[in-house]
């Protein structure tokens, strides 16, 4: 059915409007690539469920990828013979490949057709997984990682800018609360599939287990996805992505080994050399972005008040999707001396309260039109429950734990999926990928941080403990400074979405 602009026609919410799509226009052979924004065509809701059912998949192995490999680094490192600076890059190398490679993914949606752009991000997904297992020694599988994370970029960046394309911002309410809640899944479930994993059929398995998902994925995005685009030509950004990268790399080397005692402390030569490389490649980044036809990065999109509050927003909340999960396992496994297995069933209430959060709250949205409510009602739970964590120590009941990331999680479930759906509900079609990618650029750069941070708190916590009953007591009576921390870093949150004006959700693409 078709209908002349700029004249509205009621449609059923799970039936959007239905358009023919327009011919395929051929571009000149001019050495530029061919572009294909937007589809002409909006997917009914039976579409766009059969799709995201492979989008899912691809996003949740490689969320997965990020934090089940916690639960086996000791055993992978004592199997090959690593080190523990080699222990540090097998996260880092990930981290680095996917926070430097998301807003060159993002970009690219922009520009290419997004269909075939995330099944060559799967496909190198599943070549850093396959590498990453079969490594025979530390080298190799930290290169593996680092593919895996490349791969990992691309699919957090395409997936998000899929579903822009695909569906209105006040449809997209429901379907970003599934991607919040597969994003929470992955996130916090990865340690216990990690150590299950580890104690049954062996560590490399943490690395091969996301590959039957991503081909699954493939299949399906291929048979189920359709855009259909026009092209037009532009030139790709690379002084713009390579300073871009080269930025982001130093300044997640700095904040991940600055404080450690086995590296440098914050204030010291090697510091003050990071911080001003990473400074110079800013400036030299701002300079080529502000004068390319086709920037990586637009800064345009920092002079939207949305969009600027609601990166605040995921940086600072970023400390509790990435960290928290990690730091509960220390306190379960070190302070309170349980296994693996059991401490990754302890953290599922963190799941629980962001699946029901992340679900129910889409679904309102998208039922109601509202969205503001919800981020400032769970940014709050969110950051007063993690101040109320702040209270463990090594006597503290497991259920009261469980009550207490529960509220976390649920609170989280309500903000994180919400923050890009505001940023997405102001942004053309035609930049949908460089500004989610934005904002999960700075999310990934605030988790890095905040993990950064609160190693250094843990680590100083540790200076002068001899044995292991001294270490086990600081990390049962410690970890309580951590969550405080944690919480404080988070509390800009609230203040973000407070300021974030509410502005209604369009039902067009």
């Amino acid at each position: 059915m078709s209908r002349t602009p700029g004249t509205p026609e009621a449609q059923a919410p799970d039936e959007p409007e239905q358009h023919e799509p327009e011919e395929r226009v051929k571009a000149p052979l001019t050495g530029t690539i061919p572009v294909q924004p937007a589809s002409t065509r909006q997917m009914s809701h039976k579409e766009i469920l059969e799709a995201l059912t492979g989008i899912l998949a691809g996003f949740f192995a490689s969320m997965l990828s990020i934090n089940i490999v916690v639960t086996a680094l000791p055993v992978i490192v004592n199997n090959l013979g690593g080190n523990q600076i080699q222990y540090s890059w097998v996260l880092t190398g990930t981290l680095l490949a996917n926070a430097a490679t998301t807003p060159i993914w993002g970009k690219m949606a922009d520009l290419v057709d997004k269909k075939k752009l995330i099944q060559l991000t799967l496909l190198i997904f599943i070549a850093g997984s396959i590498i990453a297992g079969a490594a025979p020694n530390m080298e190799m599988l930290i290169a593996g990682r680092v593919v895996q994370g490349i791969g990992v970029g691309g699919l957090g960046a395409l997936s998000m800018a899929i579903m822009g394309a695909i569906i209105s911002p006040r449809e997209r309410g429901r379907y970003a609360g599934y991607m919040g809640a597969v994003m929470a899944t992955a996130t916090a479930a990865g340690p216990l599939l990690g150590g299950l994993i580890v104690d049954t059929i062996g560590w490399r398995w943490t690395f091969w287990v996301g590959v039957p998902l991503a081909v699954l994925a493939m299949v399906v995005i291929a048979k189920t996805l359709k855009l259909v685009h026009h092209r037009r030509e532009v030139h790709i950004d690379w002084w713009g992505a390579t300073l871009l990268a080269l930025a982001t790399c130093l300044l997640l080397i700095w904040v991940s080994f600055a404080g450690n005692p086995d590296y440098f402390p914050w204030v010291s030569w090697q510091s003050a050399a990071l911080v001003g490389a990473v400074l110079v490649l800013v400036v030299l980044f701002l300079m080529v972005e502000s004068r390319s036809k086709e920037p990586v990065m637009r800064l345009g999109i920092f002079r939207s008040r949305t969009t600027l509050l609601a990166i605040i927003a995921a940086v600072s909340s970023a400390v509790l999707m990435f960290s928290l999960p990690a730091y509960l396992g220390l306190y379960f496994q070190n302070g309170r001396g349980l296994e693996p297995t059991a401490s990754g069933l302890l953290t599922l209430p963190l799941i629980a309260g962001n699946l029901i959060g992340s679900i129910a709250t889409g679904q309102l949205i998208t039922r109601y039109g509202r969205w503001k409510i919800y981020l400032v009602v769970g940014s709050t739970v969110a950051v007063a429950a993690t101040f109320w964590l702040a209270s463990v120590d090594e006597a503290t009941l497991f259920w009261v734990i469980g009550v207490k990331i529960f509220l976390v999680g649920l609170g989280l479930g309500m903000v994180v999926q919400n923050v890009m759906l505001a940023v997405q509900n102001t942004v053309s079609v035609t930049e949908i990928g460089a500004a989610s990618a934005a904002v999960a650029f700075f999310r990934t750069v605030g988790g890095a941080i905040g993990n950064s941070v609160l190693g250094s708190i843990m680590a100083i916590q540790l200076i002068g403990a001899a044995s292991a009953q001294q270490m086990s007591s600081i990390y049962s009576s410690g970890s309580g400074t951590l969550f405080l921390a944690a919480a404080f870093i988070a509390l800009p949150t609230v203040v973000a979405v407070l300021l974030i004006k509410e502005v209604p959700l369009r039902r067009t693409v």
